[in-house]
């Protein structure tokens, strides 16, 4: 016995059919909505100022809460600042980072604002 299941999108904004299901993140929360192209246009057209602004984040930082640093840990092809320039700039500052290990957060914030 052979079965075929249909899926049938609806827009969640008016409850016409939908033609797609866009996904994006705020603040460390993904969301998906079902829209019609029309209203799909519309919403990317309301992103569009803050996307030709912001920086993608790889896939391996999604999802883990709402991020105020950039850096990257100073591995080859990351993006952002090394950790050597984070501590260096630090030092230089007068503040007191370790050699090794994670720089504090108070740190990477401060290195943030001042660049």
């Amino acid at each position: 016995m052979a079965q075929k299941v249909q899926i049938i999108l609806e827009d969640d904004l008016d409850g016409t059919e939908a033609s797609e299901t866009v996904s994006f993140a705020l603040d460390g929360t993904s969301y998906e909505i079902d829209l019609t192209a029309e209203n799909a246009a519309e919403m990317r057209d309301a992103f569009a100022r803050y996307v030709g602004h912001a920086r993608k984040v790889s896939s391996s930082r999604r999802g883990s809460g709402r991020r105020t640093s950039t850096a990257g840990s100073g591995s080859a092809g990351g993006s952002g600042p090394s950790t050597k320039d984070i501590r260096d700039w630090a030092r230089e500052q007068g503040m007191e980072v370790s050699e090794r290990g994670r720089v504090s957060s108070e740190v990477r914030e401060a290195y943030d604002a001042a660049h």
